[in-house]
């Protein structure tokens, strides 16, 4: 499956912005999908993550209550709605799909990566 990230964005603090990821080449309903971040200087770290059917979600600490993470299975398409967003948010943010029995909140539970969309948040 190959997977789009889009949305990024220069936002101020305090304000919102929507990632979307789009999939094709696959069954998009049989995979797990996340998000992960980058800052520079810094390790690639989990964000969140979804079910196959919505049915559960995980956060990272970090952005629990502040972020949202939903799919549409008839799109094709995962999104993560960002609110309240901070400086220490910016980061390249990547979306990557993995098999249901791997581990959600790691990158070795994901097999196929995004390319990365860029978000900025100044102060």
């Amino acid at each position: 499956v190959q997977l789009q990230a889009s949305g990024g964005g220069l936002v101020q603090s305090g304000g919102s912005l929507r990632l979307s990821c789009a999939a094709s080449g696959g069954t998009f309903s049989v995979y797990r999908m996340g998000w992960f971040r980058q800052a520079p200087g810094k390790e690639r770290e989990f964000v969140a993550a979804i079910s196959r059917s919505s049915g559960s979600t995980y956060y990272a600490d970090l952005v629990k209550g502040r972020f949202t993470i939903s799919r549409d299975n008839s799109k094709n398409t995962m999104y993560m709605q960002m609110n309240s967003l901070k400086p220490e948010d910016t980061a390249a943010y990547y979306c990557a799909a993995g098999y249901p029995n791997r581990v959600a909140t790691r990158e070795l539970g994901y097999d196929y990566w995004g390319q990365g969309t860029l978000v900025t948040v100044s102060s």
